[in-house]
Formats: C-alpha cells, sequence, structure tokens
C-alpha cells in the first residue's frame, strides 16, 4: 500500500514538473530575451547623416537640418587618429564621389600659370643731376606723374656751376691768345650737360646764372621721388625713377620639374580680373637660368604690350599656355574639384579602405594647373583613392568630428553653428580652446552685447577706412575702437567662463587695435588687421552681437597665406588689396 502511495507522489511531482515548464518555460525565456532587447535599445544611439556630431539616445529629427535620424553604429571601428567614416546615406545624399589616381598624358594640354605685371627693367631709367647743389625747385610732385623727354624737372643752385660760368666768361676774352684753356673751360661745361645754347648764351651776355634747370632724359612715368626740395645733392646723385610702361613684363613662375615644357617664342594668352572677358597675346621672352632654391620654381617672363595702359605694375595675372612636348610625357595630375586650397596648404580627403566609406585628409604640393586638373609634385601615388566631388562636404564632416581639416590642421573640436562652421589656426583660437570646445555659444546680458556691438560697429569703420586706402582714417577708427572697447563692463559677465574667456580676447584685441592706430603705413596695418580680426571673429562666435555677420576669407592676403575678416554684408569687399583686387574672397561662415 505505501509503495502504491510514493509511486502516485512520484508521478504527481513528474506531471508538475513537466506542466510547470511548459506552462512557465517559454515565458522566463521570452522575458529573458526581452531584457537583452531593453539592452541593446538602451545603448543605440541616433545620428543625423548630414551632421555626424549630433548623437541622440532615441530616433527623432535632427535639430540643425530637421532630417530623420539614422541608428548609428555601436563600438569602436578600429579608426586611426586622423580618420573619420561617413554614412552610407550621407555618401548619397552629399553625392560624394571618389576615383583613382593615375599619371596622365599632358601633351597638347593648356597650362595655367599665375603671376604679377612688373615693371620692364630695360625701359626703366635713373635721372641724376650731373652737378652739385641745392635744389631750389623741384616740379615734380608725386609718384606716377607722366614726363617727357625735354621737360623741365627740377632747379638747382650750384657753387661750382657759378664758378664755372665765371671762368668762361674770363676764358672768353682770352681765347685768341689762350685757345686751349678757352676750349678746356667750355668742355667742363658740356660734361654737366649744360648744352652749346646754354654755352654760348653765358658767353655772348656776360652774365652768370645762379640756378640751372635739369630737363627729362627720357619719357615715362615716376615710379620714385629719391630727393625733396631744398635737399643738397651730389654729382651723379640720381633725383628720379623714370618708368617706360608702353611695354611691361609678366612674370610667372614654373616648378623645375616643368621647366622643359616651356620655351622661347611660346605664345601666351594673358587674362586679368580687371578685364575679365578679354585676352591679351605674348610671348615667352625670357625664362630665368637660375631656380630659386626656396620655391623650387624659375621665373617666365612674357613681354606685354601696354601702349593702352592696360596693365599695372603689381596686378595679378593669369597665363594659359600650350605646353610643348614633354621629356616624361607621364604627370601626376587630380582633378580640380578635389583639391581645397587655404592660401599656404592644399589638402585632398584619401579614402583609406576601397570597401568602406573611410577618409582622412592628406596634405599635398600642386605643380601647375593643366586645364580643370592639377599637377601633383608630392603628397600623392598612383593608386591612392581620392574624394573628387563633394570634398567641402567630406570636410565639413571632418571638422564636425574633431578631425585634421582643410582649416584645422591639427585637429580637434572647433565651434558649430545653425549656419555654418569656420575653424582658425591662430592664437585666439588656442588661448580659446584652452578653456573650452566651443561647440556652444556663451550666455551673456543683453546689454553686453549692445556694448560689444559697438566695438564691432567701429571694427567695420576700420575695414571700410582700409578698402579705401585711407590710413589716418583707419588710425583714427582703430582709436575710437580702443575707447568703445574700454567702455565695455566686464562685471556684466557673471560667469567665471564667459569672464576669463572675455579677459583674454580683449587683451589681444586691444594689442592689434593699438598698433594699428600708430602705423604710419597701410601695408603694417592691414597686417595688425589681420590679426585683430581673428580675435574679433572668436570674440563674436562666443558672445554675439545679436546681429547676422559674415566671416569671409582671402586667400591671397598676407603673402598668399591667407587671412579673415569681418563683414555686414555678404558681398565680399576686400580690405587687404583695396581696388587693386576689391572682390578677392569667399564667405567661410555666418555668425
Amino acid at each position: 500500500m505505501k509503495n502504491n502511495k510514493i509511486v502516485i507522489y512520484i508521478g504527481i511531482l513528474v506531471v508538475g514538473v513537466l506542466l510547470g515548464w511548459l506552462l512557465f518555460g517559454g515565458s522566463s525565456k521570452e522575458g529573458t530575451d526581452h531584457n537583452h532587447d531593453a539592452v541593446a535599445a538602451t545603448n543605440q544611439m541616433w545620428t543625423c547623416s548630414m551632421h555626424p556630431q549630433i548623437m541622440q539616445p532615441e530616433p527623432g529629427d535632427c535639430p540643425i537640418c530637421g532630417m530623420d535620424l539614422i541608428s548609428a553604429e555601436n563600438g569602436s571601428d578600429g579608426l586611426l587618429a586622423d580618420q573619420f567614416k561617413l554614412t552610407e546615406n550621407a555618401m548619397a545624399l552629399a553625392n560624394i564621389q571618389t576615383s583613382i589616381v593615375g599619371k596622365g598624358n599632358v601633351e597638347g594640354n593648356t597650362i595655367k600659370l599665375s603671376g604679377k605685371i612688373a615693371e620692364n627693367e630695360e625701359a626703366n631709367a635713373v635721372q641724376v643731376s650731373y652737378f652739385a647743389g641745392r635744389i631750389e625747385r623741384l616740379n615734380v610732385s608725386f609718384t606716377g606723374e607722366e614726363v617727357r623727354k625735354g621737360q623741365l624737372l627740377a632747379t638747382i643752385y650750384s657753387p661750382e656751376l657759378y664758378a664755372a660760368q665765371q671762368e668762361l666768361i674770363t676764358a672768353a676774352s682770352l681765347k685768341e691768345s689762350q685757345p686751349a684753356l678757352y676750349k678746356a673751360v667750355r668742355n667742363k661745361l658740356k660734361l654737366w650737360k649744360l648744352s652749346e645754347n646754354q654755352i654760348n648764351q653765358i658767353e655772348e651776355t656776360g652774365k652768370v646764372k645762379e640756378n640751372f634747370p635739369v630737363y627729362a632724359t627720357v619719357s615715362g612715368t615716376v615710379t620714385e621721388k629719391l630727393v625733396e626740395q631744398g635737399d643738397y645733392i651730389k654729382q651723379g646723385q640720381p633725383l628720379l625713377k623714370i618708368a617706360n610702361l608702353n611695354t611691361v613684363w609678366g612674370n610667372f613662375d614654373v616648378y623645375e620639374n616643368q621647366i622643359d615644357r616651356f620655351k622661347k617664342g611660346q605664345e601666351v594668352m594673358i587674362t586679368t580680373n580687371a578685364y575679365p572677358n578679354k585676352e591679351f597675346k605674348g610671348k615667352v621672352d625670357f625664362i630665368d637660368p637660375v631656380l630659386n632654391t626656396k620655391t623650387r620654381t624659375v621665373t617666365l617672363r612674357v613681354v606685354l604690350n601696354n601702349k593702352d595702359d592696360v596693365f599695372k605694375p603689381g596686378m595679378f595675372v593669369t597665363a594659359n599656355i600650350e605646353g610643348s612636348t614633354a621629356k616624361n610625357d607621364d604627370v601626376l595630375t587630380i582633378p580640380a574639384s578635389s583639391v581645397l586650397w587655404t592660401g599656404e596648404r592644399s589638402v585632398v580627403y584619401l579614402k583609406t579602405n576601397p570597401d568602406q566609406p573611410i577618409f582622412e585628409m592628406l596634405e599635398i604640393k600642386l605643380g601647375n594647373q593643366i586645364g580643370n586638373e592639377y599637377e601633383v609634385l608630392e603628397g600623392l601615388f598612383v593608386g591612392n583613392e581620392i574624394v573628387t566631388n563633394g570634398t567641402f562636404t567630406v570636410d565639413a564632416a571632418a571638422q564636425l568630428q574633431g578631425k585634421k581639416s582643410m582649416m584645422n590642421k591639427d585637429g580637434g573640436k572647433i565651434m558649430t553653428g545653425h549656419e555654418g562652421h569656420l575653424g582658425i589656426d591662430n592664437n585666439a583660437s588656442n588661448k580659446v580652446n584652452d578653456h573650452t570646445n566651443m561647440n556652444e555659444r556663451l550666455e551673456v546680458s543683453a546689454k553686453f552685447q549692445e556694448q560689444l556691438k559697438a566695438v564691432f560697429n567701429e571694427y567695420i569703420n576700420l575695414k571700410d577706412a582700409l578698402v579705401k586706402e585711407d590710413s589716418k582714417s583707419t588710425s583714427a577708427n582703430a582709436t575710437t575702437l580702443l575707447n568703445k572697447l574700454n567702455k565695455v563692463d566686464m562685471k556684466l559677465l557673471s560667469d567665471n567662463k564667459a569672464h576669463n574667456h572675455w579677459m583674454s580676447l580683449a587683451g589681444d584685441i586691444k594689442a592689434s587695435a593699438t598698433s594699428i592706430s600708430k602705423a604710419s603705413s597701410i601695408k603694417s596695418q592691414r597686417d595688425d588687421f589681420k590679426h585683430l580680426s581673428s580675435h574679433l571673429i572668436k570674440v563674436l562666435q562666443l558672445f554675439g552681437v545679436n546681429e547676422k555677420v559674415y566671416v569671409q576669407f582671402c586667400p591671397m592676403a598676407d603673402n598668399d597665406k591667407g587671412a579673415y575678416w569681418l563683414s555686414k554684408e555678404e558681398k565680399v569687399i576686400n580690405p587687404y588689396f583695396g581696388s587693386a583686387m576689391l572682390t578677392c574672397g569667399e564667405v567661410k561662415q555666418v555668425i
């Protein structure tokens, strides 16, 4: 009986375990799976395909552009420090295209060279004085003045010439008895460039002239005044430099590996920004036999007819030359669309993985532009894959992810805004980045922004004076800017971070503005204006002035290193070149 009860109990137990497994086992597994999914969902991040700096823990819209967020890949993707990755969606939306670098035959293609107009040194002359004395009157008022051969340039009082005239009058009375002495005295006056008529007049009248005229020996344009009225001069001392600008030189730089593709007599088509719809013909007149060891270039010279006064010395020009057959026809070339140029650096974006959209910025050295392509002298090799379309978009992604980029060669996070982005490599940037990554604008009072706007308005007046090349007004505006700067109340900055930033940058602004106010030349003022602009850009990025401000950039300023400035209007009016290159530049950011 007991055995039967034991069997029954065992059977009930087995049935209970079986039922429990059937009823609750699946639920347990389901609960476990559900927990895994919850964890995975918790770790999932969402980003924007066009703004990869946006990272959110849940799906939604991009706060910058409004696009739907996409899932971001979890975990480390094994990228190197300078590499970054784009999503396939971003690649498609921005139409980013790449191509393989190869060697192309450039025979017969047009080569584009950049250069400047210079005076024709063969037509230059220096006007000198042939006798010592004091300049009683100087008839040339300014450089750039036109003079004609035989024109009166100056009147000089010369004690030596005064004594020589008296000798002539005395020798004339003795010319019958001492003809050799008489002839010697006349020849002495001829050496001082007195004409036969002048000498005969002195002899006939018996009167000594106190002041003697100096006449122009050539026609041309005065390029430099070497003396002023009232100066004492020596015999043979230069008075003026005169250039004949009926012909001018166009000097162009040619890289050493391209020298064999140019020869004397080649036809050249010249264009300039001053006359965008015109082309001017010329021929290669000279190729410098000496290489510039710093730039690794030689100068190619073209003589240009300038009777219509089209070309001005210092003007930037471009030459298009049909390249002759090179000894080495294979030249490494890349599309112009793949190159980003800052004025001192040329960069491209290398696709480092053929199977994934992973990129890295690469600095290269360019040669001449050949049609729509650039020659590559250093930095790339055959077989490299580079971005050829959408390069600016890739560069923006690099900046936003804190990687090396065109304007941020050392990498690191830079400021981003709703309307643009910009990285500026300067001392002001470094000082600010010591305290913050510049991802957000600092909150300050409206009164502080109003005081800062007064400083900014004086900066604009200063910039306009530089455009007009008015050195005196520039100095005055710099002084007014300093006065406005001193009126900015630092007590309005209650936040320590904002206070520290302002203390650092305000000191830099004051130093630059002070240098501008004391500078006597427009060139020095423009050099200091570059620094002033960099510091003020950082200030406006941090604090704002409740007004739309355009950050503009000219790659040719500061000896082709490039420089920024601020403007209230989108239209580019260049303060670094003025009328010479008024529209050179582009908008880089809107603050």
